[in-house]
């Protein structure tokens, strides 16, 4: 998909505006042919997105008056829309303007801006129907928004000097802003870069997720290692979603699956909750465009609310239906040791899918109007799944296309196919995801019944592939790939393979017996008893459809992605070939043209622009540009002044100057004190097995009992003074990993106390 280079005088603009050439500037609302004035107390408010796209289809150009690239604040205007959220948008009391409050006012102030920005984007990418990439993720670690936002609005500067005029400075106002409970790991991580490198390119995309209330958990550190408590980052409200209590879609579990007139299917009963949009803006850096973040978040409606039972007494019961809807985004991946968690866990994956495609069809459907076209769906739509917890997306897919729209099969299966594709990130066949099929078939019956229809057009393309000659060869195809595991064969399949078609071979020699002189001698008992053995032998069902009464029942939601997707991709060059030449070989050798890499990497804006100023003023220096910021491939500039002295002498110093920075945090976070002349050595991962926190511990230890084998001139001689940093959190149920936490902490305990050792070797961890 091309991307769209994004002319902000592409629009017709009505939009909140900053007045910065008034003398005493304030906010106000501008539109075009009016004009409005008013006073600090006494304002007028006009709506603007309800008149945006229909001026979009009256005028057939957009004039230069009306040009979003006109839209600069100062830092006059920026100090006076921030005192003007903090009176009249206020979360807090109105008697002081501490560090709290300025940080909600001045991310207010940051979401005027998006909102412009924001709203013509999309009404530009409807106007022109172009097709828009859909990324589906259970997380989002998306860190702070504040620096980043007006960072990639390049107002950086502009509110440093607004805030320092109202007695803050902007770091100590970013640092009141808590992380979004979003995400976790690598996966989320991707997912947050992935949507700030799709709006800097200018890139017509959507991101969907849930709206955690609680997160993963807030951990702290104690003598007996990590304790888990419940994240509250929504306490105090978050300034950057807006609720969409117009846009919610209907979800539901349970119930059972009938048959209507002619055949079609229909879902019904079971339990109904609704799905409700909060959007986040995501803007790109030194662009106009600024996309979206759409996360839901679940409820019932109010009648769902048992009032006769409340009045009883029998509170529990009254608010049943509310804590099963509304406990479905309270955590991220929600313990599921237990067939509760198990079920909640299928249950956020199925919410996120149902709602997320009902909202892309009904904009489809809303930008086609009454020229729509199911058949150029994937013309207009592309659906990225990012792990195995969107799969569903195929199965809901499928079944909107021809439960709700009255689609065929073959028109669904076909549609979908060239509509959704995966991304592949563990290489471990045990990580891959699999479902109980008596768990889903009880939480989502339809979804079973069409997943079971894929798993027989799969069984059949490799039945088509490999024919039914070499049956251990079929059999060990048919173990690798099917989607059902440990279910019995398809009807129609196991009848094939033991009845296969008469071979020319067969046919002659059949022909030649039927030529056999009459006067052959009647078979004897025994013979007959040899035959009829015979004949059952050959009539007899392989093994290969028997399933083992032993083992569960699973559904293989990776072998799903592949099948039910045009694409599937790693996310490192050697990542993406052993998921080709192993994890997936089987379906690489049937579908080569399927598999892609593409190689992950993190948005150059946030982990180097933005928070390390230092080392992009140099970078920036000796490039000559900043183009480096949104091309990396300008980073090989910097090669040609490796023996640089002077490269050299500032990037020492920076780097110098980031460390008495990490230092200070440490002892304001852990009360340790390090020396940041000390080798820094740091590992930040969510704490695994598979991760190594344990091989990195045990490389300490060994070298602290090295350390304490010498005398105190040996050990100054043999070894470089280094801190030891470790950050990460091990999920609450996962016990292995929450002793190697404890086994990390008690190892800095003695080694931070060990006066012998003193700088040599120090521990610093960070707990939150």
């Amino acid at each position: 998909m091309a991307s769209l280079p994004f002319s902000a005088t592409s629009f017709h603009s009505t939009f909140i505006c900053f007045n910065y050439k008034a003398r005493n500037p304030n906010l106000f609302f501008l539109k075009k042919g009016s004009s409005f004035t008013f006073s600090r107390r006494k304002f007028i408010i006009k709506s603007v997105a309800s008149d945006q796209r229909q001026d979009l289809k009256e005028e057939g150009q957009i004039t230069e008056e009306a040009s979003l690239d006109t839209f600069v604040p100062d830092s006059a205007s920026i100090a006076s829309s921030i005192k003007y959220h903090s009176e009249f948008t206020p979360s807090f009391a109105p008697d002081h303007f501490e560090l709290p409050k300025a940080f909600k006012a001045t991310a207010e102030s940051v979401r005027d801006s998006l909102i412009i920005n924001w709203n013509a984007t999309y009404a530009y990418y409807e106007k022109i129907n172009v097709k828009q990439a859909y990324y589906l993720s259970m997380e989002y670690l998306q860190g702070r928004a504040l620096l980043n936002a007006i960072g990639n609005l390049e107002l950086t500067g502009a509110y440093a000097e607004a805030l320092k005029k109202l007695g803050h400075n902007l770091e100590d106002v970013a640092r009141e802003e808590p992380d979004a409970a979003l995400g976790n790991g690598g996966l989320g991580r991707l997912a947050s870069c992935f949507l700030d490198s799709l709006a800097t390119l200018n890139y017509p995309a959507w991101g969907y997720g849930l709206r955690y209330k609680y997160g993963l958990f807030k951990q702290y550190i104690t003598k007996d290692g990590q304790e888990e408590v419940a994240e509250n980052w929504l306490e105090m409200g978050n300034p950057w979603e807006i609720v969409r209590n117009d846009v919610s879609y209907p979800v539901k579990f349970y119930g059972e699956v009938i048959s209507g007139p002619e055949g079609i299917k229909e879902w019904v009963g079971g339990e109904d909750i609704t799905a409700v949009a909060y959007d986040v803006p995501i803007p790109g850096y030194k662009t106009k465009t600024t996309i979206n973040l759409r996360l839901w978040s679940t409820k019932v409606a109010p009648e769902k609310f048992d009032l006769s039972a409340f009045n009883a007494g029998d509170h529990a019961k009254a608010y049943s239906a509310m804590n099963n809807a509304e406990k479905i985004c309270y955590i991220l991946y929600p313990g599921d040791e237990s067939l509760e968690g198990k079920t909640l866990r299928l249950k956020q994956q199925y919410t996120l899918c149902s709602a997320s495609l009902q909202d892309i069809i009904a904009r489809y459907e809303r930008r086609l109007g009454e020229f729509l076209n199911w058949e150029i769906f994937p013309e207009k739509v592309a659906v990225q799944m990012n792990d195995t917890h969107p799969t569903l997306c195929i199965p809901e897919l499928i079944r909107i296309l021809i439960d709700v729209k009255g689609l065929s099969w073959e028109q669904a299966w076909n549609i979908t196919q060239r509509t959704v594709a995966y991304t592949n990130h563990t290489v471990l066949p045990e990580a891959l995801e699999k479902w109980s099929l008596e768990l889903m078939e009880k939480l989502l019956p339809r979804h079973v019944e069409i997943i079971k229809m894929i798993d027989e057009e799969l069984v059949q393309t490799i039945i088509d592939e490999y024919g039914t000659e070499d049956l251990d060869l079929l059999q060990e195809k048919l173990k690798q790939m099917r989607i059902l595991d440990n279910i019995e064969l398809p009807e129609s399949v196991v009848e094939m393979i033991a009845k296969p078609e008469k071979s020319s071979v067969e046919a002659i020699e059949s022909t030649e017996e039927d030529d056999v002189s009459d006067e052959e001698t009647e078979p004897t008992a025994e013979e007959d008893e040899l035959e009829e053995e015979e004949i059952e032998e050959k009539n007899e069902v392989p093994p290969i459809i028997e399933p083992y009464p032993k083992l569960p029942k699973l559904v293989r939601m990776a072998n799903l992605c592949v099948a039910g997707g045009y694409a599937v991709n790693g996310v490192a060059e050697i990542h993406s070939e052993i998921v080709k030449n192993e994890v997936f070989n089987d379906f690489y050798e049937m579908w080569p043209e399927k598999f892609q890499n593409k190689t992950n990497g993190v948005t150059p804006r946030r982990w180097i622009r933005f928070c390390n100023p230092d080392l992009s003023k140099i970078i920036t220096k000796w490039t000559g540009s900043e183009d480096w910021v949104v091309n990396t491939e300008k980073l090989l500039t910097l090669r040609k002044f490796a023996d640089n002295e002077d490269l050299q002498s500032e990037w020492r110093e920076a780097k110098q100057r980031n460390k008495v920075k990490v230092a200070s945090f440490l002892r304001e976070k852990t009360g340790y004190i390090v020396n940041p002349d000390a080798m820094f050595d740091v590992q930040v991962k969510r704490i695994h097995e598979y991760k190594r926190q344990l091989l990195n511990i045990m490389g300490i230890v060994y070298r602290y009992k090295k350390m304490k084998e010498m005398s105190h001139e040996e050990r100054k001689a043999s070894f470089a003074p280094r801190v030891c940093i470790f950050g990460g959190k091990a999920f609450a149920t996962y016990v292995q990993a929450k002793r190697i936490v404890k086994f990390i902490t008690d190892v800095g305990a003695t080694v931070n106390h060990d006066p012998e050792i003193g700088d040599l070797l120090k521990y610093g961890r960070n707990g939150g």
